[in-house]
């Protein structure tokens, strides 16, 4: 007995389809409202000049690139930008594996401790900042006022040129840290017991153990950390704002505040400049990104 041919499954496949660009519709808005159209605007913005209002007026095609390259300026603002992230990423990471390895031990508190070194992911920036111009007041500053006590003269900790970066550096290592904290203390609760107690039957204890056994396994986390730390170094802005506005004498102007300083600060509307700056900034980052990923994800263990 012959039988029904089957039904086609070309209007399925259609109302599937249908349904599918219907869910991803509010994420394509989205992306294409907040990514796709800041970025090409930017990239059009970057290749016109602009009037006294920041509208673009002609097209100038790479001069604002060929002018930045040609700029001290702008190249103390590379090197400020690339200390600025050495001095934040590495004692951040490193100091969040310290506290995350002595949190490991069997200390009494340890709960305690470990709820204190990580309060500081509560704080926002501005508030965190805040804080920190107080204890680097120069007047009656809580670093200053510790200092007297050892009968040494105040130091400009926001307003000389030899301090600020590294004063700026600092509270952000320590607004980053319980992040840090949180992220690490997951990885090394992730790490199976067996192992450890395997390490351990080993006779590996103390040093020997975090470094042969608990640092590797926490590679992911730390790699992680390693990205991440350096992306959110690089767009640092509250509070190099709140602190020092770039100065003394540029001594903190990363290349995101120089963004700021061309586009808004003081009246200025200097867009073109502003947007090759940050096209710039985008490819520092990827480069950034596509090196850690090249390099330091070849000696991550997963495990």
């Amino acid at each position: 007995m012959p039988t029904a041919p089957p039904a086609p499954a070309r209007p399925r496949r259609l109302g599937e389809h249908g349904l599918a660009w219907a869910f991803l519709l509010p994420s394509v808005v989205v992306f294409a409202l907040f990514t796709a159209y800041p970025l090409g605007r930017t990239l059009y913005l970057s290749a016109h000049a602009n009037d006294l209002f920041g509208a673009p007026s002609r097209y100038v095609g790479l001069k604002h690139y060929t002018d930045l390259l040609a700029s001290a300026e702008f190249r103390d603002t590379l090197l400020t930008t690339a200390l600025f992230v050495l001095l934040t990423v590495i004692p951040g990471v490193l100091g969040a594996l310290a506290v995350v390895l002595l949190l490991g031990g069997r200390i009494r508190g340890v709960r305690l401790l470990r709820s204190a070194f990580a309060l500081p992911f509560a704080f926002s920036v501005a508030s965190a900042s805040v804080v920190f111009s107080v204890f680097y007041n120069p007047a009656s500053g809580v670093l200053n006022g510790l200092l007297s006590q050892f009968h040494l003269g105040p130091v400009g900790w926001l307003t000389d040129t030899r301090y600020a970066l590294l004063s700026v550096a600092a509270s952000t290592v320590w607004m980053n840290l319980g992040y840090n904290v949180l992220v690490l203390s997951a990885g090394i609760g992730s790490i199976p017991d067996e192992i450890t107690e395997a390490a351990r039957l080993d006779g590996a204890s103390g040093l020997r153990l975090a470094r042969s056994v608990t640092v590797p396994l926490l590679g992911p986390s730390l790699f992680f950390l390693v990205v991440v730390s350096t992306v959110n170094a690089l767009q640092g802005f509250g509070q190099i704002h709140v602190l020092t506005r770039g100065g003394p004498d540029g001594s903190t102007r990363t290349l995101v505040y120089s963004v700021y300083q061309k586009a808004f600060a003081y009246g200025s509307s200097d867009f073109g400049t502003a947007s090759a700056q940050a096209v710039v900034l985008l490819v520092v980052v990827l480069a950034c990104t596509a090196v850690q990923f090249g390099v330091l994800e070849r000696k991550v263990h997963y495990a």
